[in-house]
C-alpha cells in the first residue's frame, strides 16, 4: 500500500533559483517555517537530514525526525526519505519548485508512505502532515516574495 500526502501548490512571485535558496537556507527556518522549525544537514547525498517538528498534540517543544538526502537538483527538486529509521514504514518527501517565468515559480511538497504500518500512521498523522505541508508552502511563498521584493527595490 502506498499513500501520498500533498500540499497545496502555491505560485510565488520570485525566480525559482531564488526560492530554492530560501528553501535550503536552513539556519533561517526558525524565522518563517511553522512546521519544520529547525534543520540540520550537509545536503550531501546519503547524509542525514534532522528535521525538528512541533509536537503533533500542540504541546510545547519539538521532536527530531531523521531522514536521508536522496536528490538535490537545484532549483527544482529535493528529496529525502526515512531510510531504515522506522521499521514497517517507509516515507519519502519530495519538494518541487517549477519555474513559471523569469520571476515566477510554483512550489509543492509531497510525502509518500508505504510499508506495513503506513495506513495506520497516516490515519493518526495524515491531517497533521497535510496541514504542516500547507503551512510551509504558504510561509515559503510569503518569505520568498518578501525577500525578493526587498532585493529588487
Amino acid at each position: 500500500m502506498t499513500d501520498v500526502v500533498e500540499s497545496v501548490t502555491v505560485e510565488i512571485g520570485a525566480p525559482a533559483e531564488f526560492v530554492w535558496d530560501v528553501l535550503i537556507d536552513y539556519p533561517r527556518y526558525p524565522e518563517w517555517n511553522p512546521y519544520t522549525v529547525k534543520v540540520e544537514t550537509t545536503l550531501r547525498l546519503g547524509d542525514p537530514i534532522d528535521l525538528s517538528l512541533p509536537n503533533r498534540d500542540g504541546s510545547a517543544g519539538t521532536f527530531v525526525n531523521r531522514e536521508y538526502i536522496r536528490v538535490v537538483d537545484p532549483p527544482r527538486h529535493l528529496r529525502y526519505d526515512t531510510g531504515e529509521e522506522l521499521p514497517g514504514i517507509f516515507a519519502f518527501r519530495d519538494q518541487w519548485i517549477e519555474p513559471l517565468g523569469p520571476a515566477r515559480c510554483s512550489y509543492r511538497t509531497t510525502d509518500t508512505f508505504s510499508g506495513k504500518y503506513a495506513e495506520a500512521v497516516l490515519e493518526q498523522t495524515g491531517q497533521w502532515v497535510k496541514d504542516g505541508f500547507d503551512a510551509v508552502a504558504r510561509a515559503l511563498k510569503t518569505r520568498a516574495e518578501d525577500l525578493w521584493v526587498a532585493r529588487v527595490r
